[in-house]
């Protein structure tokens, strides 16, 4: 639930601690939850140490209850009290293996006195590890957590960056529409005056032909109304007068 706490917070460009402080906030507390009486009937807690004993294994507490009422003497008195009402009135039947019984008892307090302090060493090396590991695994959550919103808040920035190369790429396609369009208007006014020339080259060889069809149809009526007569004496004139020129020079 927190982790998608801060994911969905991640959005709103938060910091990675303001967003896991705020998640703390769906934790059960008091006030989120006020049904619960949380004075009398407090969350269990792992004791990190054992508590004060007494004679190896008997608990402090039970010797401070007596104090109060039986003084100091009073746990020893009424321990030793009850144990010889008890096999006095033989309600407490003690049979040959009680020695037994009594001798184990000797023997653990025996070993814990000699090992006690080592294998309590070596059971909290043990529970430290495990804390460690315990330890690590969150850490790891929550480092995984803040890099998720990192990367978030990092993605988000690379999106603003990505407005401004939609726009070069707008521009880009503007220009690559602009150039489509004037390489079009180029060919369409190629075309044209392709066509323009072709007609005027129409016309000019038109005008030519036409010319040429005239020149050839004048001289050959010319030459048709000249005689026979007219030709000698064109040509007698053309000599006398080349003689006089001659003459001249």
């Amino acid at each position: 639930m927190l982790s998608r706490f801060v994911m969905q917070n991640a959005l709103t460009k938060q910091s990675p601690v303001m967003v896991i402080s705020r998640g703390a906030a769906l934790l059960p507390t008091s006030d989120k939850h006020p049904e619960r009486d949380l004075v009398n009937f407090p969350r269990p807690k792992r004791l990190i140490d054992p508590e004060p004993v007494r004679h190896i294994a008997i608990p402090e507490r039970w010797f401070e209850f007596f104090y109060p009422k039986l003084g100091v003497t009073g746990p020893y008195t009424f321990t030793f009290g009850l144990i010889t009402y008890l096999m006095s009135k033989e309600i407490w039947v003690t049979e040959h293996d009680f020695g037994y019984a009594l001798g184990s008892v000797i023997i653990i307090g025996i070993l814990h006195n000699k090992f006690g302090t080592q294998l309590g060493n070596y059971l909290n090396k043990e529970i430290q590890k495990d804390i460690e590991v315990l330890d690590g695994a969150r850490n790891n959550k929550i480092q995984g957590l803040k890099d998720a919103v990192e990367n978030e808040l990092w993605n988000q920035e690379r999106a603003k960056a990505q407005a401004v190369l939609f726009d070069a790429r707008r521009e880009n396609v503007q220009m690559q529409l602009e150039a489509a369009f004037r390489e079009r208007a180029l060919f369409a006014y190629n075309q044209v005056r392709n066509r323009l020339e072709y007609q005027a080259a129409l016309e000019s060889i038109h005008r030519r032909i036409s010319q040429k069809h005239m020149v050839s149809w004048i001289v050959a009526h010319v030459l048709k109304s000249i005689t026979p007569d007219q030709d000698k004496s064109t040509i007698k004139k053309c000599i006398s007068d080349l003689k006089t020129l001659a003459a001249t020079a």
